[in-house]
């Protein structure tokens, strides 16, 4: 036996078929031990307002242990992770092969998928989570949609708190009026048959985001993408199920992992690499995924295919080597590592890519934005959002860079937020909602 993390951390399947995985008194069982553990070591302490939230639990009880915490007690604990597995890639000691076997957010995960069996999933938060469904009747209804969700109105804003909880402040993703996909067939791109890189072949997973709300970032990865000789096509066959599985509801993230592994795996067939544009979509196809549904062999293929976008730049640019034509990008960058780009275990990809720029100056910033999906968005979460989110928002303004950008298109919004909160008299970064978008003004794309 090694502690504290002297070995790369490993996960098992999830067991979420198994009656035992929904036994309230084996749960229960199981979160006392783990929480025990935790309460001992608090090396976690700043990573998230769980474990603030459960290490006050244990000092204000009467006997300042676990034994005296009433097991009720424990749902605001599970309510404040995110998911976005933190402690378990860079904090924790005790994680698999450690004979402790302690997997935070999994048990987390467990949790929430004995309340969502139990139909204790709030409506809203249900509805919220179909993603697909909201974007494809709001991209019909764009300008209603975006007019509704603007924070400047106020009655609209307060009427969406009162039936969806989410907070009048928190700023809204906005939806485009033509998706990524449709954009993409309207508008065939010409290959530059003359980049190193020409004949390799990628086929583009857009995600729900930029499917239906910010294409821009997926237009300018196409063009990236194109000027280096990468010959691609933009699918979206279904949500990755990112959103179901922040609420439990694993038994449709493991139909989502079957409907999209095997629309893509004909094109993986071809020869097609597979890119995904949202770091949380590339974690779910690389790595949730194959723990779900460990038999399918259809999920494994396209593990094994899939790369973050900024990963795969990268890829290109050491295989193959970049095509030439990069000019520097003034001001420079502070960039956000996402935490889901974190969690796929491949290195500060982003900041690699950023890097081949020429007289590139990029301030990196790697921890979390305090977003975490659509949990950032609650009123009930928002101030501990932007709380937990706080060092990065003042890490980013003090860096006086001309730009601040992030993988996650939720966090670069969010620590936007968080620098106008800060106040102050410095001169604020512009937000750039991709890093990607970066590389294309340096090709002038």
């Amino acid at each position: 036996m090694k502690e504290g993390s002297l070995e790369a951390p490993t996960r098992h399947p999830i067991d979420w078929e198994s009656p035992d995985f929904y036994d309230e008194t084996k749960l229960d069982e199981e979160l006392r031990r783990v929480f025990d553990i935790c309460h001992g070591c608090r090396r976690c302490f700043n990573l998230c307002d769980s474990f603030p939230r459960l290490f006050d639990l244990v000092d204000e009880s009467k006997s300042g242990e676990l034994d005296t915490v009433a097991s009720a007690d424990f749902k605001p604990v599970v309510d404040a992770c995110t998911l976005c597995d933190m402690c378990f890639m860079t904090k924790c000691p005790y994680v698999p092969p450690h004979e402790f076997d302690l997997d935070f957010p999994h048990l987390m995960l467990r949790y929430r998928a004995v309340e969502h069996k139990k139909g204790l999933t709030e409506f809203a938060d249900r509805q919220l989570a179909e993603t697909d469904r909201n974007g494809k009747i709001a991209t019909k209804i764009s300008g209603l949609a975006n007019w509704a969700s603007n924070t400047d109105n106020k009655p609209m804003r307060n009427a969406l708190e009162r039936v969806a909880g989410l907070d009048p402040e928190a700023a809204l993703p906005k939806y485009a009026s033509k998706t990524f996909v449709d954009q993409a067939k309207a508008n065939p791109i010409v290959v530059n048959r003359d980049a190193p890189a020409f004949g390799r072949k990628a086929v583009i997973y857009a995600t729900c985001f930029n499917n239906y709300n910010d294409t821009d970032v997926g237009v300018a990865a196409r063009a990236v993408l194109a000027k280096n000789g990468i010959e691609t096509e933009v699918v979206h066959p279904h949500c990755c199920g990112m959103p179901m599985l922040e609420q439990g509801n694993i038994a449709e993230v493991a139909k989502n992992a079957g409907i999209v592994s095997k629309a893509l795996k004909p094109w993986i067939e071809k020869g097609y690499d597979v890119i995904a544009l949202v770091p949380s979509c590339a974690l779910m196809l690389k790595f949730e995924w194959p723990l779900i549904v460990p038999a399918d062999e259809d999920v494994k293929l396209l593990a094994r295919a899939t790369y973050d976008l900024s990963e795969y730049i990268v890829d290109i640019a050491k295989k193959n080597g970049l095509a030439p034509g990069l000019s520097p990008v003034p001001g420079g960058v502070s960039l956000h590592i996402s935490c889901h780009s974190r969690a796929q275990n491949m290195g500060q990809k982003a900041a690699e890519m950023l890097r081949l720029l020429p007289e590139a100056d990029v301030k990196v910033i790697e921890r979390c934005s305090g977003h975490g999906g659509s949990w950032g968005f609650k009123t009930k979460n928002f101030e501990t959002a932007l709380k937990v989110g706080k060092p990065v928002a003042r890490q980013a303004r003090d860096a006086a860079k001309g730009f601040v950008t992030s993988e996650c298109p939720l966090a670069g919004v969010h620590i936007q937020q968080g620098i106008d909160k800060l106040g102050g008299d410095q001169a604020k970064p512009e937000l750039v909602r991709n890093p990607i978008q970066i590389f294309a003004k340096a090709y002038g794309l």
